[in-house]
């Protein structure tokens, strides 16, 4: 499966916004065409941000649909609950942090954080890659790369975009005493099995 429409989704605070940038940077150093859209409104307050990335030949608008998103990249599992039924239906595939960072009307006891998270994904698709990211982000070196190693193993999915393309984008938007501490979470997430 080639990913061309892409959802990320999160709580700010995970680093979408940067991950957002480095796959656009990524596909532009590629030669591919890109748009991008991120919605952040609530991200200082610990709310949901999600923006979204479409790839190809030539690109019109960022915007996706429900029912056309062939890659969702959920920073927090339920915010991939939450942006499900954007999944082309059985032709498409979720990576998933299942590290829990509750949201704020989960934190305000206004909603219940829910338990039937995969079950719920596998209705829309049947390739769900849950993992916690933030423990393989501590164990190369820092909890906070864990939107770069989200990355790396979402980079499977864009296959056009050669790997020199992604190395080039990270170390274009990372501060540099930080680079590579992110090369090598990106780069075990991408060629390791897991």
């Amino acid at each position: 499966m080639e990913a061309n429409n892409i959802i990320l989704a999160g709580v700010g605070g995970q680093g979408l916004v940067l991950a957002t940038k480095i796959i656009a940077d990524a596909a532009n150093n590629a030669g591919i065409d890109v748009k991008t859209n991120d919605v952040i409104g609530l991200s200082q307050r610990g709310g949901k941000v999600w923006g979204s990335v479409k790839l190809g030949k030539k690109v019109h608008s960022p915007n996706i649909n429900p029912g056309e998103a062939d890659l969702l990249i959920a920073f927090e599992k339920l915010e991939a609950r939450r942006f499900r039924q954007w999944l082309k239906e059985d032709n498409s595939a979720v990576v998933v942090n299942e590290y829990e960072m509750a949201p704020t009307l989960v934190q305000q006891e206004k909603e219940e954080y829910a338990e039937d998270i995969m079950d719920e994904l596998k209705k829309y698709t049947k390739e769900v890659i849950m993992f916690n990211a933030t423990q393989k982000a501590e164990e190369v070196g820092n909890a906070k790369a864990a939107n770069i190693f989200m990355l790396g193993v979402a980079s499977r999915y864009m296959q056009e975009i050669p790997e020199e393309a992604w190395m080039e984008a990270i170390k274009s938007n990372v501060p540099e005493k930080f680079l590579e501490l992110n090369e090598k979470a990106f780069l075990s997430a991408r060629n390791d099995e897991f």
